[in-house]
């Protein structure tokens, strides 16, 4: 493995998430064309489904090369994993999750960061962040990026 982006959220087309590769070792890495280790992402698409639950929303972003499954967690108040943070900072994380769920309709464009992971063997991003874009430009700006930091970056072969 010659490099690793598993601080940083790595540009990916829809594609090329659904082609990550978890590695043996690790739960929460992957690689990406054998050479990349990582284990968050930010993608921009469509929203092209919506469901939502009291614990989380579910949604599909689709960017034109595939569809990627993301869920944003909704539970924070009532999660144990939650329990031991400071009251204050679980609701301002609640308030968040709310105000950014309430703004992920079907057919926006939106911006979607967070960790990469496998459920029932498809990949899925669990969204730490989802920013409804307001440029019409945004999609295809971020397939240029992607594009170039694939070739440059990544070593992904297109």
């Amino acid at each position: 493995m010659d490099r690793t982006l598993q601080n940083t959220h790595a540009k990916l087309l829809a594609r090329d998430i659904n082609r990550l590769t978890q590695l043996p070792t690790e739960t929460n890495s992957f690689t990406l064309g054998g050479c990349t280790c990582l284990s968050r992402v930010e993608t921009v698409g469509t929203i092209v489904s919506r469901d939502m639950t009291p614990k989380f929303l579910k949604f599909g972003v689709d960017d034109g090369t595939g569809c990627v499954t993301c869920v944003m967690w909704l539970n924070q108040l009532t999660s144990s994993y939650f329990s031991r943070w400071d009251p204050n900072t679980v609701l301002l994380l609640a308030s968040a999750a709310r105000n950014q769920a309430a703004d992920i309709k079907i057919g926006a464009v939106a911006r979607v960061r967070g960790r990469v992971g496998s459920y029932r063997g498809m990949m899925q991003i669990t969204a730490t962040v989802v920013v409804v874009e307001r440029d019409p430009n945004a999609e295809m700006l971020h397939w240029l990026e992607c594009v170039r930091l694939g070739r440059s970056c990544y070593r992904i072969q297109n």
